[in-house]
């Protein structure tokens, strides 16, 4: 199936003259061997694995265990992502996460480092789970620029970390995982070249997703609270702090109006019309927002890709982990017309579009449990 040539290409990546895109070369995923199931959880919460899967359709989730952090995630998905493309290193590194090794410095020198990438640019996006989507643009727009020949964008969380353990609208959705693409530099009308970009966020919203603790407004509010006697405050620091919290039913009804409209823009911008998209690869943040986001465009629900009850919503991590189970199942083809968008926190979302190519050396799925990970 032809992707959009000529002036319809420069138009579709934003206007001017263009003639460098960036390509998908190689997918790679990989989810630390612990598994999580719903009679697990449902051991130490109020639940069970039919109210679980109804709500969230999960029904199971991957979780780093002891030792394990987000840069182990992401250097596994990493080198699966470079020996798909058939390449060592890639000129650039992006990780996009939300649950960072440690507040600063960021996690993606120290996953340059371990890959062999040298002295590389390297760093984090943080746009929660529309980090991949973001991560994404920013490896696109350093690409068109000339500041790199090639970029590896990774998408992982270990969101089991940031869990109150005693949350069952939290601890029932999250799971640990990274996925990740190899991109080149390349021509704007060949297969895998991503076009139609569309990006957004909300700040007024902020609330509706967030961990309060273990910034500077936490520790802010801890100091002008104690200079005026009035005790710790909001954003004390505690436990409760650092936990995530979310507000699920306002959360839902953003995710599902707000992703709908970013499709909708990719796909204006592509000059594809809704019905002439083949796959629609979304955050997995619940099944349900999928099957609503997918009645809103009016997409067949045999082409909205999903592996929600396989992994949960493992954050930034959940698209390039649907790209590489697809395309190892065969569920996702060269030639399909094939729009990816996010939701998250902050609020913000995304999406952009692409003709899935045809990968060297194939995708490389996400691990089973016997697999681990190389430190």
């Amino acid at each position: 199936m032809p992707v959009a040539r000529g002036d319809r290409a420069r138009r579709v990546l934003g206007g001017g003259q263009v003639t460098r895109a960036a390509v998908v070369a190689g997918l790679g995923a990989w989810t630390p061997p612990t598994v999580v199931t719903n009679d697990d959880l449902a051991a130490r919460l109020d639940t069970d694995d039919a109210w679980i899967r109804t709500r969230t359709g999960i029904r199971q989730r991957h979780v780093v265990g002891p030792g394990q952090a987000t840069s182990d995630l992401a250097v596994e998905a990493g080198r699966r992502a470079l020996a798909s493309a058939g390449v060592e290193r890639a000129g650039l590194l992006v990780v996009a996460t939300s649950t960072p090794d440690q507040p600063l410095p960021a996690t993606a020198p120290q996953v340059a480092d371990r890959l062999g990438l040298g002295t590389v640019p390297a760093f984090d996006v943080a746009a929660v789970c529309t980090g991949f989507v973001y991560a994404l643009a920013t490896a696109t727009g350093l690409i068109a620029a000339q500041v790199a020949d090639s970029a590896l964008v990774i998408g992982a969380d270990s969101f089991s970390t940031i869990l109150d353990p005693a949350d069952r609208a939290t601890r029932v959705l999250f799971g640990d995982g990274a996925g990740a693409v190899l991109l080149r530099a390349g021509a704007p009308d060949e297969p895998g070249a991503l076009h139609g970009l569309h990006l957004g966020s909300d700040g007024s919203q902020h609330h509706l997703i967030e961990r309060a603790g273990g910034g500077s407004r936490a520790r802010t509010a801890v100091t002008a609270a104690r200079r005026e006697g009035q005790g710790e405050g909001h954003g004390d620091g505690t436990a409760r702090d650092g936990y995530l919290a979310m507000q699920g039913r306002a959360v839902f009804a953003q995710a599902v109006q707000r992703t709908a409209e970013s499709v909708r823009a990719t796909a204006d911008r592509m000059r594809w019309p809704l019905e002439t998209i083949d796959r629609l690869v979304l955050h997995q943040a619940n099944a349900r927002i999928t099957a609503g986001v997918g009645r809103r465009l009016g997409t067949p629900a045999d082409r909205l890709l999903s592996n929600i009850d396989r992994v949960g919503n493992t954050a930034a991590a959940s698209i390039p982990l649907v790209l590489a189970d697809a395309a190892a199942a065969g569920d996702l083809r060269p030639g399909h017309r094939v729009v990816l968008a996010g939701f998250g926190g902050g609020l913000t979302w995304g999406s952009v579009g692409l003709v899935w190519p045809r990968l060297r050396g194939g995708p490389v799925p996400a691990a089973g449990p016997s697999d681990s990970p190389a430190h």
